[in-house]
């Protein structure tokens, strides 16, 4: 996609979605870049403010036809970021998650295929090849897809589109699995911004069960750079893990925010287990590796410059946990741990 020219980024206005947007505005300038963003609850023009002036937003629904046609206007490629991602939730409203990642995604395929659009990349997760644990296996491309929670099933029927897209109108689609992302920006519903959030406020930091579900965390930055490599040089019809080779646990995760922040641990506090909890994922990246693709960030200097961002920026966090729709999530997950 080296000759692209317009490029649509749905989900822009998100976690990921934001750092990719800042990353194609550096290393490709001379992209017209269309960010589509609901603006839900964990999407917010501030993440984008100070580039505000050098992409196009429009405000739209993907599972909207009128929404996603007028974004796709010209088109070359799409990047396709816009999901509901939280797994909690997901076990709360599984029909939102349908709606949007399944629903959404055929939305803007067929629009897509429609337009003429050269590459369709899709944005998936590690979570659709299930739990790993008990073994030392990492998930390759070639694993079947097993997914345990309606948030992986839905990125795992979303990926089944997008490639059904491939075979049988030709589209050129790729599919990035990245696994756990963390870095500055991320709503802080997910573990690494909740424990540190949670840690500079001094309430206790929740870890399910007996804290030993082992993730592969990512630094968002190698995420994005994953992903370009793939826009620009995956093959099509093919999926890519993009993973850190890690493995750390939640309690790992927790003493090392308290660590850092110089907090003490006895603000750790063990919660009843979450439904159907997976409690390994790990993927191999050597196909990514392939094309070029190499993690930068090691987990403690990525956690320690995340840590920081959020010690600096109480302004973008302390309202977004001050919120009805985070308190009332809140409340939910503390109902549902003492059921």
């Amino acid at each position: 996609m080296a000759d692209a020219r317009r490029v649509l980024i749905t989900g822009g206005a998100g976690f990921i979605g934001s750092h990719y947007v800042r990353y194609a505005r550096q290393h490709h300038p001379e992209w017209e870049i269309v960010v589509l963003d609901k603006l839900t609850y964990a999407g917010s023009l501030e993440t984008l403010r100070d580039i505000a002036d050098q992409i196009s937003f429009v405000r739209g629904d993907i599972i909207r036809p009128e929404d996603v046609a007028k974004a796709m206007i010209g088109v070359d490629a799409v990047v396709h970021f816009a999901a509901e991602t939280h797994v909690d939730r997901s076990l709360l409203a599984p029909h939102a998650f349908v709606r949007t990642n399944v629903e959404g995604t055929l939305v803007l395929l067929e629009h897509a295929r429609r337009a003429g659009v050269r590459r369709f990349l899709h944005v998936s997760t590690d979570e659709v090849y299930g739990d790993l644990s008990g073994t030392d296996r990492h998930s390759a491309e070639t694993d079947p897809l097993d997914p345990r929670s309606p948030y992986a099933a839905t990125k795992a029927a979303a990926e089944h589109l997008v490639f059904s897209y491939g075979s049988s109108y030709g589209l050129d689609v790729v599919v990035t699995r990245g696994s756990n992302t963390y870095g500055p920006y991320q709503y802080p519903e997910k573990i690494i911004p909740l424990f540190i959030t949670n840690a500079l406020e001094d309430r206790r930091l929740p870890v399910y069960g007996d804290g030993s579900a082992v993730r592969d965390y990512l630094h968002v930055e190698d995420h994005c750079r994953g992903i370009d490599l793939v826009l620009h040089h995956g093959r099509s019809g093919e999926a890519y893990n993009l993973g850190g080779r890690l493995g750390i646990s939640g309690l790992e995760v927790a003493r090392q925010v308290l660590a850092l922040l110089a907090k003490p641990v006895d603000l750790i506090e063990y919660v009843a287990d979450r439904p159907g909890h997976d409690y390994r994922y790990c993927v191999d990246p050597a196909k990514a590796e392939s094309l070029g693709w190499v993690r930068v960030w090691a987990f403690p200097e990525g956690l320690a410059h995340t840590v920081a961002w959020y010690v600096h920026t109480p302004g973008w966090w302390k309202p977004i946990k001050q919120s009805l729709d985070f308190q009332q999530h809140e409340r939910q997950g503390s109902r549902n741990a003492t059921a």
